[in-house]
């Protein structure tokens, strides 16, 4: 789709409605945690962490009395002419330029040069890598450049946003820690701050919800419809959907921002949208969970869903019949893959290399 009213609704409103399941867990253990690394594109979802526990058992998923919040897929909104996919970037700035420029999307000066085309990136700027306020940066940036050229740019959260936000730090670079170092207006008095090793405070405080860098984690939502194609980190279901999308990326901004306390049980957990790998962890689902998916896709009026978090060793894969996209293929230089996307015209879907 072009430059239109219609596209500019898609990306404002982000998504039909929605449902999740996350449930039980304990806190976290005081202080930062050593963890062996982590298979696959990202780590075993935490426990709770540092801002409230999820409840022991899960909260009913509409209140008493109350319809689920499920809309129609818009009517007559035409899809993006071109919709890109990009997985996850782990703080390698060298790959994010690559796989932008592969895509068509910006030149060598890192300026927007893909017109109406729409790029959705799945989560995951964070950790790992060396570039991570650069990245955010260049994202910020040819955001604001897209849209005035009629095309957009829509990132969003994956775990490991969430997981700095809750001061969960351990698969962050020395280089990672060293470069909040000289941020000002950072309250590095705070309790939660202060239980941090030194040299790691001004990170967890910029990150901490309400924070500069919660803030800008905030204008970002977990999951989004563009197209009749749906996009988040890990992958919904159809509790999620039932929940209500909108509902999901409303709790997941206000935290973020600083306005609720607790973290929302939606954020939290193996059945959370940011850390769910039932359609993509051939480890620990041999079959992606295809009637699931269906039952998702419907419910949202999508035609396939994209999903990352989950690094595919072979590069981008699809399974049940198309309908569902595995985009992290591990592109950073943590894991050493090469940079791909996925390029969705219409019916048509292309793996770009």
């Amino acid at each position: 789709m072009r430059a239109t009213a219609g596209w500019v609704g898609i990306v404002l409103l982000l998504l039909c409605t929605s449902s999740w399941a996350l449930w039980g867990c304990e806190r976290a253990p005081e202080g930062p945690v050593t963890a062996p690394e982590a298979r696959g594109g990202g780590d075993e979802a935490p426990v709770a962490g540092d801002r409230g526990e999820a409840p022991a058992q899960p909260p009913d998923a509409t209140p008493e009395g109350a319809a689920p919040e499920v809309e129609a897929a818009p009517e007559g909104e035409a899809p993006p002419a071109r919709l890109v996919a990009i997985g996850d970037l782990h703080g390698d700035l060298e790959a994010t330029r690559a796989v932008f420029r592969l895509v068509g999307a910006i030149d060598e000066a890192d300026r927007w040069i893909g017109g109406p085309l729409v790029v959705v990136q799945t989560g995951d700027q964070l950790d790992r890598g060396d570039g991570e306020i650069q990245i955010l940066d260049l994202l910020d940036r040819i955001k604001l450049q897209a849209g005035q050229a009629g095309g957009a740019l829509v990132v969003l959260n994956g775990n490991h946003e969430i997981m700095n936000a809750q001061g969960d730090m351990r698969y962050v670079t020395p280089a990672g820690f060293a470069a909040f170092d000289e941020l000002s207006n950072l309250d590095l008095t705070h309790p939660e701050v202060q239980r941090h090793p030194e040299e790691h405070r001004a990170r967890v405080a910029a990150f901490r919800p309400g924070e500069p860098f919660a803030r800008r984690l905030a204008e970002r939502d977990l999951i989004a419809v563009i197209g009749g194609t749906a996009f988040a980190h890990g992958g919904i279901l159809p509790e999620h959907v039932d929940y209500g999308v909108d509902r999901i990326n409303a709790e997941s901004r206000r935290w973020l921002k600083g306005e609720q306390a607790e973290l929302p049980p939606s954020l939290a957990g193996e059945g959370s949208p940011i850390w769910m790998r039932r359609y993509s962890d051939e480890d620990e689902e041999p079959e992606p969970d295809c009637a699931a998916l269906g039952q998702t896709l419907d419910k949202l009026g999508a035609r396939r869903m994209v999903v990352g978090h989950t690094v595919q060793e072979g590069g981008i894969s699809a399974s049940c019949g198309g309908r569902i996209w595995r985009i992290d293929v591990g592109l950073s230089r943590h894991y050493g893959g090469k940079p791909q996307a996925l390029e969705i015209a219409g019916d048509a879907v292309q793996i770009i290399e």
